[in-house]
């Protein structure tokens, strides 16, 4: 599915209603969130309705308007929360080892599922000052604190300088990450994994050794 094929916001608006904040069933939320993506994999975006959502997942149209405002919202947490389940934050006893892991996994799933739904979700939140928030919340600001997670284990073991500025190195990280998939500038794949981690070892590294291997460490200070 290409990017083109994904609507813009204002071509959804007919699906989009003020959400009253009512609390939610947490066997209804998830049905739904599971309809979403089990529609998007057979049907893809543009096909994918909020009537068709909600008789998939056995519910009332109205349950789905209460809590979330528009169809790209509702496609952005179902995604999101699916995405987070699917790259979890590795733990492998190394700073070099679990950017890589983490980043490996990552990029696969823009590569092979995702990367034209986030294409198209980027490009309305462009657009749209209100779901630009939500999409930083809901996705973007996750595989943030993620990053520094994974920077911060890293940080205990000894292995980053403790005037690193962790929030930096993951914009580092994540900067690229959008050039590549929204401009199609260079593959997401294993080899730019690792080398976009050899890249920030070089910045973030107290030490060359088993995870910094010739690499000359220079701390990143705020």
């Amino acid at each position: 599915m290409a990017a083109s094929e994904i609507p813009s916001l204002s071509k959804v608006g007919a699906d989009c209603k003020p959400g009253r904040g009512r609390p939610r069933s947490e066997h209804s939320h998830e049905a739904i969130l599971d309809a979403v993506l089990r529609l998007l994999e057979a049907e893809g975006y543009d096909a994918l309705t909020i009537e068709g959502v909600a008789r998939q997942a056995g519910v009332g149209k109205q349950t789905i308007y209460r809590w979330w405002k528009c169809k790209a919202e509702l496609v952005l947490e179902a995604y999101a929360n699916h995405a987070a389940s699917k790259t979890p934050v590795p733990d492998r006893g190394s700073l070099r080892a679990d950017l890589e892991a983490f980043l490996g996994v990552a990029f696969k799933r823009l590569t092979d599922i995702s990367g034209p739904i986030m294409r198209g979700l980027m490009a309305d939140a462009v657009h749209d000052d209100e779901f630009r928030e939500v999409l930083v919340s809901a996705f973007v600001a996750k595989r943030h604190d993620a990053l520094r997670q994974i920077f911060q284990r890293g940080m205990e073991r000894g292995e980053v300088d403790l005037a690193a500025d962790i929030d930096l190195a993951c914009e580092l990280i994540l900067g690229p990450l959008w050039y590549r998939l929204l401009l199609q500038q260079g593959k997401l794949d294993a080899r730019f994994a690792r080398q976009l981690t050899t890249a920030l070892l070089a910045i973030v590294c107290v030490r060359a050794d088993s995870s910094c291997e010739r690499i000359e460490p220079v701390a990143v200070r705020a």
